[in-house]
């Protein structure tokens, strides 16, 4: 027996160290340098450290319009290989596209072609015109939805991994109805550059310069066919404002977009400190890449996100491995950063726009956490003294124990990198009624013991054993009950389950396994005769 409590002691002495470990980043003052320890501590939910909460909606229609935009260009492509000549081809708003065939004789190709090509849109015949038949193409219902719901998906994803890399610790992202989504940044001291971050739509694409016509005729509205004018924005490096834009005639269609990236990353310029970002392809646009520079040699590729040019160099050599660079003569080290975390996430294939925004200081963030605490303090203070009075001196073991299991809680949050909340000190609040309940229940068996005439060591033996079986019952199904409400939860339910969930274990461990050692140490090794209960 002594052997076994020896064990049993060394267990309990390395349970305790290793909560006060994870607990250490908690401390004040921080960690020193040299700490070798667990480096992330208990993270404060959105209610107590304060951030942004924000409700985007996803412009569905800005990825029907690109999507029918795109059907647009590829019949275009398809009716050129299949020598179709047509006299129309354009959008129809969001309904679909309108198509004029010149003359009869296509008219069953280009039906076939359509068919069996394009099944996202129902072909509708608009009858014969003057040079011609018209044709309408309804995108479909199922193809609206689908379009829709990868915007939605699309949106999400893409948000979360540009937060995941932006570095906000817990964010919490979920959809809504109605193409919304709901996200809550924990500690985030920049809102607008957050706000920045998440709603930029990130189309990187690579266009040639047009040097053949002129820009000038193309600024004064005599844009050759095919060409697009898109422009630069200038910066005073000194004073961050706009100063101007540069006009660029471009063709239209892109060589290559920002679809092949595997990887975007901050680099600098050695000479004049001025960061830049550097772009690495996947082996496929590496290919294209690659053909596009020996197909161009000496002309300008422009660089442009979001139809801003940020660059246009000069293509001297064949670029082979797939490398390019984003730079700019007033890129600030952020700037860069936040550039390379977008194109690293990928574009959104719909814009967003914030509906609701909300930010939550600071002061009422320390304020929700002196409440929960005092109030915390206040329930444990009570507990404790009406532990004392009730059962006297074992009273102390279980607030001992007690005390053990608060550390043991907040220890397996910081470990699980849980994130506190408001809810969730109310789940230790509760956790501290359920383990003191736990004591309770053994104490009384053992008074019963005790009643019966039997030894303190006997009724301390048969308390926990008879005790233990009602107490593993009523935590195992208080444990279910978490569960269920942190998969179904949202939110703040879900921070109350996770506390609730780590509380329940920890009040098991302390209320059977720590009080048990203390009563055998006392009654067993230093064999104390008479019990206080």
């Amino acid at each position: 027996m002594s052997k076994n409590l020896r064990w049993r002691g060394l267990t309990i002495a390395i349970l305790i160290v290793i909560a006060l470990l994870y607990l250490t980043p908690n401390m004040p003052g921080g960690l020193p340098g040299w700490w070798p320890g667990p480096q992330d501590g208990i993270h404060l939910g959105l209610d107590l450290q304060g951030g942004m909460h924000l409700v985007l909606e996803v412009e569905v229609s800005v990825a029907i319009k690109n999507d029918l935009e795109r059907s647009v260009e590829n019949i275009k492509e398809d009716l050129r290989r299949e020598k179709i000549r047509y006299l129309e081809l354009e959008r129809n708003g969001l309904k679909g596209i309108n198509v004029t065939i010149i003359g009869e004789d296509h008219r069953e190709a280009f039906e076939d072609l359509i068919k069996s090509h394009f099944r996202g849109f129902e072909l509708k015949t608009g009858g014969p015109v003057e040079k011609g038949v018209r044709y309408m193409l309804l995108l479909t219902q199922d193809a609206r939805r689908d379009i829709i719901k990868m915007a939605n998906d699309s949106a999400l994803e893409t948000i979360t991994n540009r937060i995941d890399q932006f570095g906000v610790t817990e964010p919490d992202i979920r959809p809504l109805e109605d193409n919304r989504i709901q996200i809550q940044l924990p500690g985030v001291k920049d809102p607008e550059r957050a706000k920045a971050l998440i709603g930029k739509t990130a189309v990187l694409e690579f266009k040639i310069v047009d040097d053949e016509n002129s820009v000038d005729d193309a600024v004064k509205g005599n844009v050759p066919p095919g060409d697009e004018v898109l422009y630069e924005t200038l910066r005073d490096p000194k004073t961050d404002e706009i100063i101007g834009k540069k006009p660029y005639l471009l063709k239209k269609r892109a060589v290559i977009t920002g679809e092949y990236l595997t990887d975007a990353r901050v680099t600098t310029n050695n000479q004049f400190n001025q960061p830049w970002v550097s772009l690495t392809f996947n082996r496929q646009g590496a290919r294209i890449f690659k053909r596009v520079t020996e197909e161009n040699l000496g002309k300008n590729l422009a660089i442009i996100l979001d139809d801003n040019v940020f660059s246009a160099p000069h293509l001297g050599v064949v670029i082979p491995n797939g490398q390019a660079v984003i730079e700019s003569s007033t890129f600030t080290m952020d700037e860069a950063r936040d550039l390379a975390v977008v194109l690293r996430a990928g574009s959104l294939l719909a814009p967003v726009k914030t509906i609701e925004e909300r930010t939550v200081g600071p002061s009422l963030g320390k304020d929700s956490i002196n409440k929960g605490f005092y109030s915390m303090i206040i329930g444990i203070i009570v507990v404790i003294i009406f532990m004392v009075i009730y059962y006297g001196f074992s009273g102390v073991i279980a607030d001992l124990a007690l005390l053990l299991n608060v550390v043991f809680i907040m220890a397996g949050l910081a470990a699980f990198k849980a994130t506190l909340t408001l809810p969730g000190i109310a789940g230790i609040i509760l956790t501290i009624g359920m383990a003191v309940d736990a004591n309770v229940l053994i104490f009384e068996r053992i008074r019963e013991e005790l009643k019966l005439g039997k030894t303190p060591r006997t009724a301390i033996d048969s308390g926990f054993s008879k005790a233990i079986v009602t107490i593993l019952d009523a935590n195992a199904t208080t444990f279910i009950a978490a569960l269920v409400l942190f998969q179904f939860g949202t939110g703040p339910i879900k921070g109350f389950a996770v506390t609730l969930s780590i509380g329940i274990v920890a009040s098991f461990i302390t209320a059977v396994f720590i009080a048990r050692f203390a009563f055998d140490y006392l009654y067993i090794r230093l064999n104390w005769k008479k019990l206080s209960i």
